[in-house]
């Protein structure tokens, strides 16, 4: 019996105790809010500068000091955020040597898949654009875009006339010969085979499976995958029409 009323004395102390603590912590919390709030946040580039113009429009609490070097249009906020997107590690598909974004130039500006990547229409292959290509444009951008580390690197290649090792995302075994400009003319879409590159900032292998009627599948570009296709566009399906 002591023991009982013993531990019920030591709650009735602690209880007091707790509840002390408790509105204690709550205080030095809201002190410490005050205090951020009352801090404004700077801007050390003009990307975050975009970044917090952004966010004290849709909070007008929020306090935000934007240094005169980086209260700029260029590069722009849509750039800004391709680029973070390009060079995101967590997104699906593999780092590139240049943080470019097809979502970017493909999507928001609608650039023609052939502009780039020149001749799938003639060739057998499809081309990878050159880095005079790339600076075709980008030589006429103002010289604000250099805050980007990607064209950084762009206009280094070009200083040094080096060609840009691009990491290879569709690939076929050797022993396929697969002709880009036999499908572009067949009115194929690329995106039939590459996914929907324009919504995409890092381009991946996208995933599609078909299911043989005896239940066996095949993934997107094994040869199975390929001879459905064959079929259900009228295309020939004799061995020599890929391997030769």
């Amino acid at each position: 019996m002591r023991s009982i009323h013993l531990t019920r004395s030591l709650t009735v102390l602690a209880l007091p105790l707790a509840v002390a603590a408790l509105v204690a912590w709550v205080s030095l919390g809201e002190s410490a809010s005050h205090a951020d709030e009352g801090q404004a946040l700077v801007a050390g580039s003009v990307c975050e500068a975009h970044e917090l113009k952004a966010r004290a429009a849709e909070d007008p609490h929020l306090s935000v000091e934007i240094p005169k070097e980086f209260d700029k249009a260029f590069p722009t906020r849509a750039a800004c955020l391709s680029h973070a997107a390009a060079e995101d590690p967590d997104a699906p598909g593999p780092l590139q040597p240049i943080q470019f974004s097809h979502k970017h130039h493909a999507g928001t500006f609608e650039i023609d898949c052939q502009y780039c990547h020149s001749g799938t229409d003639v060739s057998p292959a499809a081309g990878v654009p050159s880095v005079e290509l790339c600076m075709g444009c980008h030589s006429q951008f103002p010289k604000e875009y250099d805050q980007l580390e990607g064209i950084r690197t762009l206009k280094q290649h070009w200083e040094t006339k080096e060609p840009i090792q691009w990491e290879q995302i569709h690939r076929l075994p050797e022993h396929v010969q697969f002709q880009h400009r036999a499908h572009v003319r067949a009115g194929f879409d690329c995106q039939r085979c590459h996914g929907a590159v324009e919504e995409m900032e890092k381009v991946y292998m996208t995933e599609d499976t078909i299911w043989w009627p005896w239940g066996l599948p095949s993934k997107k570009l094994e040869m199975g995958w390929c001879v459905d296709c064959h079929r259900e566009n009228g295309a020939s399906q004799d061995c020599y029409a890929c391997h030769y």
